[in-house]
């Protein structure tokens, strides 16, 4: 309401027109995207939509266009960071483009439960995206049918995707190269690993990232430290790593095992980064704000949920050609938690 106590009235198409300077009919095919729309006019009009705060329905362009405007995010996590983070980013592309998303949530990785979910949510949606960081979403990106609209949001591959599927991924070799890397540059020797678990590959590629840079360093390579997901899995591989007098580096597969190995060092009376450097993964939000302040990896799941988003709107409007895979460049963001190892 406004000062006078009256209801603002919404803006109306014709309102955009009329501040864009184009008619009501142009206005109409820059929401239903188009093609015969000239870029200028197009930004002239998209610029007016967002100056007025016009809201286009999702269902009168539903009907208009002949489209269901509506995508599903089929994903057995909505809480962990990175799960969370593309969901955030893929409603955000979403919605810039007047379309509705809804979740549906994979109970477990069991095959009728799974061909359950991915054909509910392809009979009532435009297409589809699979946040496959796990084996039910790695099952659910393959059971979806091969003529419906997808697009997987996946773990690093092993080899070249397979054509057709479009994916978007994060650098996760690299990332756990270049963290690594990091940590023997400060002098430590070596550099032990707490891993999460990978949903699609016996050794996942930050694993397989850690390793390399150990060997082309000619560091020693020590057994990896499988962990889960959350903290008290780090805190009960930090127990264990303390009681090693050699361990004076380590990189955690997510943050939330970092804060575990962190606590669990603090608790054996090894501090961080004066005895052990550590180094997480995500850089989730509370991880600038813990003390020591975590050293880690930024990943942009945000970023990827929008790629996501842009690759399946393009493959269903088709109105641009779809980049069949797409990476996200990590990056290493130094903060407290890392430094030379002690002295002997």
């Amino acid at each position: 309401m406004n000062v006078t106590g009256h209801t603002r009235r919404q803006p109306s198409i014709r309102d955009v027109a009329t501040a864009a300077g184009v008619s009501h009919q142009t206005v109409s095919r820059v929401i239903n995207d188009h093609p015969s729309v000239k870029s200028a006019t197009r930004e002239r009009v998209n610029r007016a939509i967002e100056e007025l705060g016009f809201r286009r329905s999702a269902t009168a362009l539903a009907l208009a266009s002949g489209r269901n405007r509506s995508v599903t995010v089929l994903t057995a996590n909505t809480t962990h960071h990175g799960y969370a983070s593309v969901l955030q980013g893929v409603e955000e592309a979403a919605r810039r483009a007047a379309y509705g998303v809804g979740i549906s949530v994979l109970e477990s990785a069991d095959e009728q439960t799974v061909a359950t979910a991915v054909q509910r949510a392809g009979d009532s949606v435009g297409g589809l995206i699979v946040i496959a960081y796990d084996p039910a979403g790695v099952a659910a990106l393959a059971a979806a049918d091969p003529g419906l609209p997808v697009v997987g949001v996946v773990e690093t591959p092993s080899g070249n995707p397979p054509d057709g599927r479009p994916w978007v991924w994060t650098d996760d070799h690299r990332a756990a190269y270049e963290a690594t890397g990091h940590l023997l540059s400060l002098g430590h020797r070596s550099v032990h690993y707490v891993a999460i678990p990978s949903g699609t590959r016996r050794v996942s590629a930050r694993t397989a990232g850690w390793q390399q840079a150990l060997e082309d360093a000619g560091a020693p390579v020590p057994e990896v430290v499988h962990g889960g997901w959350g903290p008290e899995s780090g805190y009960t591989a930090g127990g264990r790593l303390a009681r090693d007098p050699d361990v004076t580096a380590v990189l955690c597969g997510n943050d939330d095992l970092a804060l575990g190995v962190m606590r669990a060092l603090h608790e054996a009376g090894r501090s961080v980064p004066g005895d052990v450097s550590v180094v997480g993964f995500d850089d989730a939000p509370h991880s600038a704000f813990v003390t020591p302040a975590l050293t880690t990896v930024r990943l942009d799941f945000p970023g990827l949920g929008r790629s996501a988003f842009g690759l399946l709107h393009g493959l269903l409007t088709r109105a641009a050609p779809v980049t069949p895979h797409s990476a996200a460049v990590p990056e290493l963001v130094v903060r407290e938690s890392t430094a030379p190892p002690p002295r002997p």
